[in-house]
């Protein structure tokens, strides 16, 4: 496909409807049983919402707010938006309400579509205090909530519409649609993608057409490798992220793949079964609970199926790291594990796997190299939300898991002398909504500085080292990565979540969330209750944690040892604010919390 040829992407969106005509397109549950939509209905309701948008006032440039979880509705309203010249503002579902007025205000979003009556109790009264605002838009049956009881202030009136209204309004409407959506040109701005606000208030990245096609044509290139053709992707993380919103829906249509819609964490082992992806594109963190899931399974089985696993993770590392490395006996036998293990691995993602995509945070090597060796392909890529958002990525002929792979076509890269990583090329940003300095700061010369730390090596690979902002001088002057202590933190099996600290300071301490299933199992040993707030204290916790953190500890470099660590009384959560909504920790929050106790490690000794 000729990516630079096509103007923007309501007419992809629409060009792909008229080639696949009836074939399934998007799949959501409904009674229990996944249901498809075709492109050409999805095409009819994109349609008939832009019209029905455009009738209620919206203009081309108009920021209109999208708050809802994945859905193809989701999908329908922001290519309805666009094509309607206006602007989509993606907003998270666990956004509070005060976030909402934040995102609306700085915006001055016209107007909000929103999902579900229980999310309208935190949209609406936001929308009344926000006031540009004129109108809410309800995918499902929902009343504006009174702002008095919502516990804000009375704002303005504002108008609540019915989704299915709203389109039939546009359905009875001449159908311009794509005429109007012909209007807008690559460089136009086509989103307002907020970032997740690792440390502190979130900036409104602006996307243009031209951005995410550059990344879309950079996707399909490296992932032609895998053999496109008849694809389907499961989109688990939030569409209102950058990375979801490119790589589980923009490319997903520019290649016309099917999309299905995951249920969640509790019910992502059955939508693998149910969708058989081809392409899952995810966090680190899903990685990181699915290997601690194969674990704890190899752990209840027999002992001959627990050293047939261990002996095809050992196999299958060893060909990883040097192909030729493996005798003859060892080929032989390793032939017989893929079919007797790799194969029933594979069969609970659902069997027809091409790849996991792994960004939004570093992977742990670790973890790269067990779905490597179990047959299990995943390619590491990276990149920011000011990038749309995907920088480089590993390509399946050659991957090197310590990487995030050579940069994507038509994307140029340099590191500065300070070791930051800058970029250049299509894919970038117009700059930050409403924010001049900020925008100079970021863009110079027409480079983003990235703000993360990392060289290439001999093939041109990037590796990535730790953002910039991030990384610990300890008291001595020596520079040390936290996300990879944490990474090897969190791969034992009694610990969930941890933060390390240290700026300034002549060792390393850290924050230690234990894992949950972990503890509730110690817990009842003990004969204690599993509520960590009770336990956090509890000595014989503190004990057992001590050597978890000993195996970490003799891994590692001297300047990189934890000495001493504190254990959260609650995990890191979207709702504590301590976790982004794609599972990055927020660093500023979490120290903000615990620096107190932290220091006092310290003053001990």
């Amino acid at each position: 496909m000729d990516y630079q040829s096509v103007r923007n992407l309501s007419l992809l969106y629409f060009e792909r409807a008229r080639q696949h005509g009836d074939r399934p397109f998007l799949w959501a549950k409904h009674d229990g049983k996944y249901q498809p939509l075709s492109w050409r209905e999805v095409d009819r309701r994109i349609r008939d919402l832009s019209r029905g948008l455009r009738a209620l006032g919206i203009e081309p440039g108009d920021r209109v707010v999208v708050v809802s979880e994945n859905r193809p509705e989701w999908l329908i309203a922001d290519l309805a938006v666009i094509a309607a010249g206006g602007i989509t503002v993606p907003a998270y579902i666990t956004n509070t309400t005060d976030d909402h007025v934040y995102i609306l205000d700085n915006s001055s979003a016209k107007a909000a579509i929103v999902s579900t009556a229980k999310l309208a109790q935190r949209v609406v009264p936001a929308a009344q205090r926000a006031p540009t605002v004129r109108f809410v838009v309800g995918i499902e049956e929902m009343s504006a909530p009174s702002a008095d009881a919502a516990g804000t202030p009375q704002g303005h009136k504002i108008e609540v519409h019915r989704w299915d209204e709203v389109a039939r309004r546009g359905a009875a409407m001449p159908d311009d649609v794509e005429q109007k959506a012909g209007e807008r040109q690559r460089d136009d701005i086509a989103f307002l993608i907020y970032t997740s606000g690792t440390g502190g208030n979130p900036k409104g990245v602006m996307l243009s057409h031209r951005a995410i096609l550059a990344n879309c044509m950079g996707a399909h290139e490296v992932l032609t490798r895998l053999g496109l053709g008849n694809d389907v992707f499961l989109s688990f993380l939030p569409l209102s992220h950058s990375y979801e919103h490119t790589a589980g829906q923009f490319f997903p249509i520019s290649i016309g793949a099917e999309i299905y819609y995951a249920e969640g964490a509790e019910g992502l082992s059955t939508n693998f079964l149910e969708a058989k992806p081809t392409i899952v594109a995810a966090v680190p963190r899903l990685y990181e609970v699915l290997y601690g899931r194969i674990m704890k399974g190899v752990e209840r089985a027999s002992p001959l199926k627990q050293k047939m696993f261990h002996k095809t993770l050992e196999l299958g590392r060893k060909r990883y790291r040097d192909p030729t490395s493996l005798s003859l006996g060892e080929r032989a036998l390793d032939a017989l594990l893929e079919r007797l293990v790799r194969t029933k691995v594979r069969a609970r993602f659902g069997g027809r796997l091409k790849a996991f995509v792994s960004g939004g945070a570093p992977l742990n090597v670790e973890v790269g190299e067990f779905f490597t060796a179990l047959g299990l392909r995943i390619l590491q890529g990276y990149g920011q939300t000011e990038a749309a958002p995907v920088i480089s990525c590993n390509p399946p002929q050659k991957v090197k898991i310590h990487t995030v792979g050579p940069p994507f076509t038509g994307v140029q890269l340099k590191i500065a002398e300070d070791g930051e990583i800058l970029v250049k090329g299509d894919l970038l940003m117009n700059g930050y909504w409403g924010e001049p300095e900020a925008t100079a700061a970021a863009l110079k010369d027409g480079w983003l500085h990235t703000g993360d730390i990392g060289h290439l090596d001999e093939d041109g690979y990037l590796q990535i080292t730790d953002r910039k902002k991030d990384i610990i001088v300890n008291s001595g002057g020596d520079n040390v990565s936290p996300a990879r202590v944490e990474g090897f933190l969190t791969l034992q099996p009694e610990i969930g979540q941890a933060m390390v600290y240290g700026d300034k300071r002549p060792h390393l301490v850290a924050v230690i969330v234990p894992n949950a299933e972990w503890l509730k199992t110690w817990a009842a040993e003990q004969g204690k209750p599993a509520e960590l707030a009770q336990l956090s204290d509890d000595p014989a916790l503190q004990t057992v944690l001590s050597e978890a953190l000993k195996r970490v500890n003799a891994g590692m470099s001297q300047i990189e040892r934890v000495r001493s660590f504190i254990v959260a009384p609650e995990a890191f959560t979207t709702d504590n604010g301590m976790m982004t909504p794609t599972l990055k920790i927020r660093r500023h929050k979490i120290k903000a919390a615990y620096a107190p106790k932290l220091e006092a490690l310290y003053e001990r000794g």
